[in-house]
């Protein structure tokens, strides 16, 4: 593990660091703020999941969370959102390959050697951060955009290991949207029953569950908002299926991070309030 760079913001530190991970046959960078109660007290983890074309540093950067972790005494760590490197396949579009890793396994060839994102974000990258920090063993995890598909699908297929799970402008139903069906198509394969256990609405009608409720905020200036976003159709899926839900729509927000700035406050606090119940 390799300290890349540090900062002291509102009396915690963020941190940059790189390892090499066996998971994605890669070099991988990630953020982590840790609050200063952790210099002398175990602390939950919060994992933020980023959307398309993004890295480390866009959620580290642009959305002000680091006040409030500092506030609620949570270890957040920021992942990149794909396997990088000369050696790792990439696409000429914008929302295939690196930067768009979809947080899945990928089995098809050409992208199943690096692309594992599910097995990276749940196994390799939680033993690496409860190795180097003074974690308490308890996590959730939110996201944006693609990201906030991920933490859906990671926080529904794994209720025991993620105490809540929120989300911003997620896409919810990617087997029905130009998104994910291009991602799918490409990692997956043609096998659409494949695709079902990375689709949120899928796992959710199949009876996957969170133990908290499930909050997501959408702003409704979004231009994405509803071709690729489609939040009505989640929340009938948890409706159907009796998971709680708190869906939030906010009139002239974007899918930017001025959204995630504005209201990052609520979903730190929010997951603070599930971790520090158990």
């Amino acid at each position: 593990m390799q300290l890349v760079e540090t900062h002291r913001i509102f009396g915690g530190e963020q941190q940059i660091l790189r390892h090499y991970s066996s998971v994605l046959d890669c070099e991988m960078t990630f953020a982590a703020f840790v609050p200063s109660k952790a210099q002398h007290t175990p602390c939950p983890v919060l994992y933020f999941l980023s959307g398309l074309t993004c890295t480390e540093q866009n959620f580290t950067t642009k959305a002000g969370f680091q006040r409030y972790a500092e506030e609620q005494g949570l270890i957040v760590i920021a992942p990149d959102t794909s396997p990088r490197g000369e050696q790792v396949p990439d696409a000429p579009e914008y929302d295939l390959g690196q930067g768009a890793g979809f947080y899945l396994n990928a089995t098809q060839p050409n992208w199943n050697a690096h692309f594992k994102m599910y097995d990276y974000i749940t196994e390799e990258l939680p033993a690496l951060v409860n190795q180097q920090f003074n974690t308490n063993g308890k996590q959730s995890i939110c996201g944006h955009s693609m990201g906030g598909l991920g933490a859906l699908v990671i926080a529904l297929r794994n209720p025991e290991t993620y105490a809540s799970v929120s989300a911003f402008s997620p896409i919810v139903t990617p087997s029905q949207v130009g998104w994910g069906e291009k991602a799918f198509t490409a990692y997956l394969g043609a096998d659409k029953a494949q695709w079902a256990n990375y689709d949120p609405t899928a796992l959710v009608l199949a009876g996957k569950r969170s133990p908290a409720p499930i909050f997501i905020d959408q702003g409704l200036a979004d231009n994405f908002y509803p071709e690729q976003l489609k939040p009505e159709m989640f929340a009938q899926a948890c409706e159907k299926m009796h998971q709680p839900t708190n869906i939030r729509y906010h009139e002239g927000y974007d899918h930017s991070y001025y959204f995630i700035a504005t209201f990052i406050a609520d979903h730190i606090r929010f997951h603070s309030a599930q971790l520090n119940a158990l």
